[in-house]
């Protein structure tokens, strides 16, 4: 997760980017700068090195929480092994994100890393901004609230776009990337993104994603094939 709330102005979106890549920003107004920015960014987001997700993510300290497994088990559910399954199982019931979903970002963003630093700073089992955190009263660091806020700041994009892809995209790249571009944005960082926290998630595209009775429940790939 990298960057912060939504209507961001143009310049601090600017210097988010830059901060996040890693790379010189844009002098506004300048297209061709504008372009060299965005094959820029397209050349970092393909070689899968981009900091403030679990793409590209650095580890600070010497946790290796050594999971390896699935997070979702045969029928859908969350695995009983994943870390923190707990707290992905009570965030998951207080903002109505299915849990698998919870641990599949966890996994995507750090490997389920608590103490997780990414190059431009994002921080934790979630992969917070400072600022994200900051403006969400979430302690990145802590696991409890670091999910508690993923569920709530998912649950928001979600009801906002209406479907668990957009809502994956908004997690990494902006709701306002998503809003400007009406869909997942065609950034490469992205695009890989959100089809991997899905396959973790042992789901398909386009299937439910909210955990509320009333709705429908989700399809695991395993059983995708015969309904």
């Amino acid at each position: 997760m990298s960057f912060a709330m939504p209507a961001m102005p143009i310049p601090q979106r600017v210097l988010e980017l830059e901060a996040r890549f890693g790379i010189p920003g844009i002098r506004l107004g300048n297209s061709a700068d504008a372009f060299a920015f965005g094959e820029t960014l397209e050349q970092v987001s393909s070689a899968g090195s981009s900091p403030g997700s679990g793409l590209g993510a650095q580890v600070a300290g010497s946790v290796d929480p050594g999971f390896r497994g699935s997070v979702v088990d045969a029928d859908g559910t969350l695995a009983a092994d994943v870390p923190y399954a707990d707290l992905f199982r009570s965030a998951g019931a207080a903002h109505g994100i299915q849990p698998s979903v919870l641990a599949a970002v966890a996994k995507t963003e750090s490997a389920f890393d608590p103490r997780a630093v990414s190059h431009a700073g994002a921080q934790g089992l979630m992969q917070f901004m400072p600022a994200t955190a900051a403006d969400m009263g979430v302690d990145p660091f802590d696991p409890a609230s670091a999910i508690d806020g993923a569920a709530r700041y998912l649950s928001q994009n979600l009801r906002r776009f209406g479907s668990l892809e957009l809502a994956l995209a908004a997690y990494n790249a902006g709701p306002g990337a998503v809003q400007q571009h009406g869909g997942i944005p065609p950034f490469a960082e992205t695009q890989a993104y959100v089809p991997k926290v899905l396959a973790a998630a042992g789901l398909t595209a386009s299937t439910p994603a909210f955990s509320t009775p009333t709705l429908p429940t989700l399809t695991p790939l395993n059983q995708g094939s015969s309904q």
